[in-house]
């Protein structure tokens, strides 16, 4: 059954087509949303373009998928997920509105990140819910395709509305009422969304019966179930290793990430805010194709090099574009190194998942995966913490770009010549729960 057709017999499903409009309006909310922050924290006149200043406001966006990602079961095992999609997109009109309010009034303030952060943490919640009610309304060998699909459209929804949100904000001279237009659009999709889930009922997504476990000792048992997790995969070896790969990878992509966004608002298109919007815009862009490339290549070269051996040559490829930006930061090197760093960074995480997936025992799957989820995102954070110190201000480094390759290449030796391809035996999985609703990550993280 191809693609097409069964997504037309998902669509067949009720319950299925409900949840799906919620999460398509829901993430083309999240798109504005981000555009509107990045507008205001990245590339706004009154923002600070310092390599400090950028850094600071990246870790305020990521920080909710590392601190709220592992905890959200907790919750979503307690509440009923409907009305978590219900109140929480309506919780975030009004945060979008406010934060559109803050900045008409008074620019860009040490509120505007408390209520950024605060839209990103419920929007963290959101996404855990959308995953979690899916086996609510499919179920049998759809549920499969549902969970790899919906996240994928999702995302293809958010990257749309992300880009109305910049378009409509040409249409506003440069100044506050062009930076809120995003957020204002943003808060008028939360408030569609919210209206969508509606149409389910109050029971539908679950659970049956909620948590009544204390919620201190449910926290207390999530987090001995990542030590677990941890503990575990580095007994197995092949899936400790790669994930120690993916963390080196995702720590060195977070740094150039970084130097991205400051290149393109201050080295490649200083003139103004929506030039330098639209550099980083194409650089995400190219990067994406990047990344669809490996989807392509992955499945088909990977089964003649095995999964490590595939790994170490993407970090290869990714330290050769690295070395790419030792030449000169013109737009043509920049959006080549962006290219092959999503092909590398892509064809990376889907030889790690796949690792991860096969090597794990079926009892520890879901601490594992828990632990992945948080080694992911803090990898990030903590590049964030590296790149204040060491970019400069244009984001271009030779220096900083030689060490990011030296990295890269010493990752891939390690991985070719030392890492493990078979797993070693484990004993079988103790009394420490699974992290309590948690669902498997989905596909959708770059």
């Amino acid at each position: 059954m191809g693609v097409i057709s069964e997504l037309r017999a998902l669509l067949r499903l009720e319950g299925f087509r409900k949840l799906f409009a919620v999460r398509l309006v829901s993430q083309a909310g999240d798109g504005m949303f981000q555009v509107g922050l990045a507008s205001l924290l990245f590339f706004s006149p009154e923002s600070q373009g310092t390599a400090t200043a950028i850094a600071g406001a990246f870790a305020v966006m990521l920080a909710p998928f590392t601190i709220v990602g592992p905890f959200a079961g907790v919750f979503l095992d307690r509440w009923q997920r409907r009305q978590v999609l219900v109140w929480g997109n309506a919780v975030r009109v009004v945060l979008a509105l406010g934060m559109a309010a803050m900045m008409l009034t008074g620019g860009v303030s040490g509120w505007i990140y408390a209520v950024g952060l605060a839209a990103l943490s419920v929007n963290r919640f959101l996404l855990a819910g959308l995953s979690a009610g899916m086996p609510r309304v499919v179920d049998g060998p759809l549920l499969l395709t549902a969970n790899s699909l919906a996240p994928t459209l999702g995302a293809g929804a958010a990257f749309l509305g992300g880009g109305v949100g910049f378009v409509l904000g040409l249409t506003f001279p440069p100044g506050r009422v062009k930076d809120s237009v995003a957020l204002v659009c943003a808060g008028v999709v939360f408030g569609a969304a919210s209206l969508l889930a509606l149409r389910m009922s109050r029971t539908r997504l679950g659970p049956d019966r909620p948590a009544e476990a204390a919620l201190t000792s449910e926290i207390a048992k999530v987090l001995a179930g990542l030590a677990d997790g941890a503990h575990y995969l580095v007994r197995r070896r092949t899936p400790g290793q790669a994930l120690l790969a993916m963390a080196t990878h995702r720590f060195l992509y977070g740094v150039v990430f970084i130097a991205s966004i400051l290149m393109a608002r201050n080295l490649l298109s200083p003139e103004s805010q929506d030039a330098g919007l639209a550099t980083f815009a194409v650089i995400i862009g190219l990067t994406g194709v990047g990344g669809a490339g490996a989807v392509v290549l992955t499945p088909t070269l990977s089964r003649y090099t095995g999964p490590q051996v595939w790994i170490a040559l993407m970090l290869l490829l990714a330290a050769a574009s690295q070395l790419l930006f030792l030449t000169e930061p013109t737009r043509t090197v920049v959006y080549v190194g962006a290219a092959l760093l999503g092909l590398a960074a892509q064809g990376t995480k889907i030889a790690v998942d796949t690792i991860v997936q096969r090597d794990t025992e079926d009892g520890y799957r879901g601490r594992a995966f828990a632990f992945y989820d948080v080694l992911y995102n803090a990898a990030f954070v903590g590049a964030a913490a590296l790149a204040a110190f060491t970019l400069p201000d244009e984001g271009w480094s030779r220096g900083v770009f030689v060490a990011l390759a030296v990295a890269y290449v010493l990752a891939a030796l390690l991985m070719w010549l030392r890492g493990a391809r078979t797993a070693a035996p484990a004993g079988m999985p103790d009394d420490v729960p699974a992290p309590p609703g948690r669902p498997l990550p989905q596909d959708g993280r770059a």
